[in-house]
C-alpha cells in the first residue's frame, strides 16, 4: 500500500510546483518551455519526490524512460526485423517463380524489355505486400522506435535546458547539483569529458549496428557514414549546451548500448520466440568481427 502511494504522489503537481514552473520565464525562455510542460514537470516532481541530487536524478529518469517505453518498443522492432528476414528466402522464391511467368507472357503478348520489368516489379510488390499482410510485419513498424524515441529525446533536451537557463531557485539547485567534473549543470562542461564520452558511446551503437548487418546495400553504407559524422558532430555541439543536457545525451546512449547488447542475447530471442536462430556466442562474435576490422 505505501509504494502505491508513493507511485501516487510521483505524478501529483502541486500549486506551488506549478508557480515556480511558470515564475519569472522571459519570452525566449517561454517560447521553448510551451511544447515540453509536461516533461518539465515531470522532472520537477521526479526530483521533489525523490530527493536524489539532480545528476541522479537524470541518470534515473533517462534509465526508466528507456526501460519502460524505448526497450518494449525496441524488443517489438526486433521482431518485425527477424520477420522480415526469415521472408527473404520465401520472396527470393516467389520471384524466380514471377520471373518465369512474366517471361512466358511477354513471349504471348509481345511485351518489351521495359514492359516486362515493370510488369515484375508491379506484382513482386504486390506479392510481398500479401507475405508482409500474412504474417504482419511491414517494415514501416520497425521504425515505431524511432517515432516515439525522438520526440521523448527533444522534450527532455528542452525541459533540461529551459530549467538550467529559468532564473528561479531550481536553477540554483541546478547549479549545485552536479558531480565530480561538473559541479554546475547549468554551465557547459569545460573539460569536454561528457562531449567526448557521448560521441564514443555514439560511434559505438554504429559500429555494433553496422557489424551486425552483414553485406550492406550502398544505401545503408551511406547511411551508417552519415551516422558516424552527425555522432562525431554532437560532440561539439554538446560541449556549447548546460552539462545536464550532455549527462542527459550520454545517459540516453549509455543506456541504449546496453540494451542493445542486452537484445542480442539468446535468452531474449527465447523469450521474444524470435522466428530467426540466434548465434551460439553473440557477444564472443561481435568482439571478434571488431577485432577484425578494426584491429589488424
Amino acid at each position: 500500500m505505501s509504494a502505491a502511494i508513493d507511485r501516487t504522489a510521483a505524478f501529483i503537481v502541486t500549486a506551488e510546483t506549478i508557480k515556480i514552473l511558470y515564475r519569472r520565464r522571459n519570452t525566449f525562455t517561454s517560447w521553448f518551455l510551451k511544447p515540453v510542460d509536461p516533461t518539465h514537470r515531470q522532472q520537477l516532481l521526479a526530483k521533489h519526490v525523490s530527493g536524489l541530487p539532480w545528476w541522479l536524478s537524470i541518470t534515473m529518469a533517462t534509465l526508466s524512460v528507456r526501460t519502460l517505453i524505448t526497450l518494449p518498443l525496441a524488443a517489438y522492432q526486433l521482431i518485425i526485423i527477424s520477420k522480415v528476414e526469415m521472408l527473404q528466402a520465401e520472396i527470393s522464391e516467389l520471384a524466380k517463380r514471377l520471373r518465369y511467368e512474366v517471361s512466358v507472357r511477354a513471349r504471348e503478348r509481345g511485351w518489351t524489355e521495359k514492359q516486362s520489368r515493370f510488369q515484375f516489379q508491379k506484382n513482386l510488390r504486390r506479392v510481398v505486400a500479401q507475405l508482409y499482410i500474412r504474417d504482419n510485419c511491414h517494415p514501416f513498424k520497425a521504425s515505431l522506435l524511432v517515432w516515439v524515441q525522438l520526440p521523448l529525446w527533444i522534450s527532455f533536451s528542452l525541459a533540461l535546458r529551459n530549467l538550467s537557463l529559468d532564473q528561479s531557485a531550481l536553477q540554483g539547485e541546478l547549479a549545485a547539483g552536479g558531480a565530480l567534473w561538473f559541479p554546475d549543470l547549468t554551465v557547459p562542461d569545460a573539460t569536454w569529458i561528457l562531449p567526448v564520452c557521448l560521441g564514443l558511446s555514439n560511434l559505438l551503437i554504429v559500429e555494433v549496428f553496422s557489424l551486425q548487418r552483414a553485406g550492406a546495400s550502398v544505401f545503408q553504407r551511406l547511411f551508417v557514414n552519415f551516422i558516424r559524422a552527425f555522432s562525431v558532430l554532437m560532440i561539439p555541439i554538446a560541449a556549447t549546451v548546460p552539462s545536464s543536457m550532455a549527462l542527459y545525451w550520454f545517459t540516453s546512449s549509455l543506456v541504449g548500448f546496453g540494451q542493445n547488447l542486452l537484445l542480442r542475447s539468446p535468452v531474449s530471442h527465447k523469450l521474444l520466440r524470435l522466428p530467426t536462430q540466434p548465434p551460439a556466442s553473440p557477444y564472443r562474435g561481435l568482439l571478434s568481427a571488431f577485432r577484425s576490422k578494426y584491429c589488424k
